[in-house]
């Protein structure tokens, strides 16, 4: 037997909702069958069995919520009786502390995302050595326990394996390395990272009966997190500019009517989304992520947009956006809109983006200050245009403005760098003229 494994269909996943299944208890199914459909904290996917064999066990049920990542969720034999084929071959550790793709720390079989066969195709090479114990026998770890391991200080000849056959996985490392005693100053440092939890209403002297508490799902908490990971970790600090966009409005009109027997209808959003990654072109240095081993410059503008639907926001991503025409960006940024509102994007259509943009203008918000999606280095906040008196020529006269705020991560994107920027864009977003050539 083997066990069938939660995947993590996302880098973020940490679980997720057991939505449908599509095999029950006697079907026989092959690599590549789809067995289930899993809700992540973004979307729907559907997920691949990646053995043959017959299905033995539902062990979780549909609908079931907060299901773990690496859970067991069905098992599988073969047709022969014998245990399926299990990935045994150790990939190497993931790149990222997120949870590894199901499956890759006990080497059991994996459901996996469309288009992503097994684990040990996503994943580099392994690097950490596997341990032994004093009498020279192996200790069984996996790669990523054995880099956890590393990393913290804890020997693994002290670790219980919970694992299949008493391998040590991850949750073995973590849990042994809470036991350690630490350092002073290592447990200083600890305390002051450690967030402040929030109070209850309880002990803010809310009574209980005078409110509904709504329960938070998946996707609220993936956003809250990395909300707050990123206020912590990221020196954020806002540019903002204003632009004035009477000549885009009548271009707009014009391009619109052009448009109009494809069905396509340009949006002040595409023409922005356009303009930033011109802009970006333009000034690269902008375009650019902090990570620990450096500043990774990106090769293209991938603009991620933010998108709110029910119970979040996500951000699809218009992919090269510098290389296409407003009628493609316009076509594509509302078909991922729609997408992403029925939660049915794929990962690599909102995971990856290299900046984004926020819009708000359509609820007639004038201005705001966006929270910097990691690991990219900058987001734009556009206001709504509206009608202000501005000096020109000595004279006082009207114009259609429109704010834009630049957040940006000052380890990447400098005052000066930020700046630069926004002189690029201002002058594209008032003579959009310029971005048709």
């Amino acid at each position: 037997m083997t066990d069938i494994l939660m995947p993590a269909l996302s880098p973020t996943m940490e679980e997720g909702v057991l939505a449908k299944w599509h095999v029950k208890v006697g079907d026989v199914v092959s690599a590549g069958d789809v067995i289930a459909e899993i809700e992540t904290d973004k979307a729907t996917m559907e997920v691949e069995a990646v053995d043959e064999g017959e299905i033995t066990d539902i062990l979780v049920a549909e609908g079931t919520e907060g299901v773990k990542v690496n859970t067991p969720i069905a098992r599988l034999k073969d047709e022969g009786g014998a245990a399926a084929p299990k990935a045994d071959k150790p990939a190497g550790p993931p790149t990222s502390d997120k949870p590894a793709p199901a499956g890759h720390e006990s080497g059991q079989a994996v459901a996996t995302p469309e288009g992503v066969k097994s684990a040990e195709a996503v994943l580099p090479p392994k690097s950490t050595p596997a341990p032994k114990s004093e009498s020279g026998q192996r200790i069984f770890a996996s790669p990523l326990a054995r880099r956890i391991a590393a990393q913290n200080g804890v020997d693994l000849k002290s670790v219980k394996g919970t694992g299949p056959h008493g391998r040590i996985v991850r949750r073995d490392v973590e849990a042994a390395g809470k036991g350690s005693v630490q350092p002073a100053a290592a447990a200083s440092t600890a305390a002051a990272a450690e967030p402040r939890k929030a109070l209850s209403l309880a002990q803010m002297g809310i009574p209980d009966g005078s409110y509904d508490l709504i329960p938070l799902d998946g996707m609220k908490k993936a956003v809250a997190r990395r909300m707050v990971e990123s206020v912590q970790n990221v020196p954020h600090f806002p540019l903002f500019i204003d632009c004035e966009i009477d000549q885009l409005m009548a271009v707009r009109a014009k391009v619109n009517k052009m448009l109009e027997p494809q069905g396509i209808k340009v949006s002040v959003n595409d023409f922005v989304i356009k303009a930033t990654a011109l802009a970006l072109k333009m000034v690269p240095e902008a375009n650019a992520s902090y990570t620990p081993e450096g500043i990774a410059m990106h090769h293209n503008a991938d603009i991620s947009m933010a998108v709110a639907i029910d119970g979040g926001l996500i951000t699809p991503i218009i992919r090269k956006a510098e290389t296409k025409g407003l009628a493609q960006i316009a076509t594509e940024s509302k078909d991922l809109a729609k997408r992403a509102r029925d939660r049915k994007l794929k990962p690599e259509e909102f995971q990856g983006g290299t900046f984004s943009v926020s819009n708000l203008g359509m609820f007639g918000i004038k201005q705001f200050t966006s929270i910097i999606n990691e690991p990219q280095g900058c987001i734009m906040s556009v206001g709504a245009g509206e009608q202000r008196a501005v000096v020109k020529n000595g004279q006082v006269v009207p114009a259609t403005v429109m704010t834009v705020t630049l957040t940006c991560d000052h380890r990447v994107v400098d005052g000066a760098t930020g700046a630069r920027f926004l002189q690029a864009f201002k002058p594209l977003i008032e003579d959009p003229v310029a971005m048709l050539a």
